[in-house]
């Protein structure tokens, strides 16, 4: 549905089909094929904005696109989408706890590599790091661990096997000294400290308890400490039990949809078709052909599902040659996936998207 704020600025609130209140007009949800993959959802949702700009007569108004989770792979595929195929071009593109799929589906020295400062992150938040560090501010202690994984992580594991005894060890101290993790657990792990094993690992024989994997500052209780992943995500467990009477509520007593439909809070989307992904490369094609087009990134240092270090890497490799570095920003919180949970962070993600927009609504011509 459409709406405004105070200013007379369009939002855009798109609810997708999984969520299984989308019919057509017979009752009957949608075809799979229709909606169920990267190229597909990006293709209905953008002639959907098309058509919503016509309705309502939003041609000449600034347009920002925001999207949360898998919807940083849909919006940055919809830039390029609007903009080649129904000529609407975008003055930003918001991405908050984005997932790249090139990242998840590449190897350990990247999948996992790159999600250490996160690690870094969740243990200082929890106590588990030295009193050296433990001292230091949380933004104090970040860019030690970012550089450590890009000047020394990343490069030991791409040796892989290959690599010296002596090399292993001095990194395992380092690891352990950023992460928590013990030493011992590392190099039983040839380096490769995936999140999954780090949310059972952290608080283990301190604890007992897991860490949550979209906020790493819930605590869960499986049935065994012993493992290498927690039995299920406590955040989602809370999440759930707040949003779903939220959500049926609000539908039926303040929109008046009076439904016996069942809101599901996620669906089965599997499987999805990830083939043909292109999505970075169309933002930047997009970018590139808009100089008016701006993006910015939203990451929780404590989200371990969409890390923001990993943002921060999708971020770099979107224009390799730099020209268009002005135009990207990234901005960190001091929460997990959904930021705005915690309210200071909803004052600053709220402020941070205020400034981006109005840093980018264009005041004159612009070109290269």
């Amino acid at each position: 549905m459409g709406c405004k704020n105070e200013k007379g600025a369009p939002f855009l609130l798109m609810r997708q089909p999984h969520s299984r209140m989308v019919r057509d007009k017979d009752g009957k949800l949608p075809e799979r094929e229709q909606f169920f993959g990267i190229n597909a959802d990006i293709e209905y949702l953008a002639a959907w904005i098309s058509d919503f700009l016509s309705r309502n007569n939003r041609w000449l108004s600034p347009k920002y696109i925001i999207g949360e989770s898998y919807g940083g792979t849909r919006v940055s595929g919809l830039a390029y989408a609007l903009q080649s195929r129904q000529k609407v071009f975008l003055n930003g593109v918001i991405m908050v706890s984005p997932a790249d799929y090139k990242i998840f589906e590449s190897d350990v020295p990247l999948s996992t590599g790159i999600n250490f400062p996160y690690y870094t992150a969740t243990a200082w938040h929890h106590g588990m790091l030295t009193k050296e560090l433990q001292d230091k501010d949380l933004l104090e202690i970040l860019p030690e661990s970012e550089k450590f994984t890009l000047d020394e992580l990343i490069p030991s594991l791409v040796k892989g096997g290959f690599i010296t005894d002596n090399e292993k060890d001095e990194i395992a101290v380092k690891m352990s000294y950023y992460s928590g993790i013990s030493k011992k657990a590392i190099l039983q792990n040839n380096l490769d400290l995936t999140t999954s094993f780090f949310w059972k690992e952290l608080l283990r024989e301190t604890k007992g308890y897991n860490v949550g994997r979209l906020d790493s500052r819930y605590l869960g209780l499986d049935k065994r400490e012993s493992g290498d992943r927690p039995d299920f995500s406590m955040e989602m467990s809370t999440w759930n039990h707040a949003f779903t009477p939220a959500i049926n509520y609000y539908t039926r007593e303040v929109l008046g949809f009076k439904t016996e439909m069942r809101y599901n809070m996620s669906g089965d989307v599997r499987p999805w078709d990830r083939t043909n992904n292109s999505v970075r490369e169309n933002l930047r094609l997009a970018m590139a052909a808009n100089p008016f087009l701006n993006v910015m990134f939203q990451g929780g240092y404590y989200d371990g599902a969409c890390t923001y270090f990993a943002s921060k890497y999708t971020m770099w490799q979107i224009d390799p040659s730099g020209k268009m570095k002005d135009r990207l920003s990234f901005k960190g919180y001091r929460s997990g996936h959904m930021m705005y949970l915690r309210r200071k962070d909803l004052e600053k993600a709220n402020n941070d998207l205020r400034e981006f927009i109005k840093r980018t609504v264009p005041e004159g011509p612009a070109g290269y």
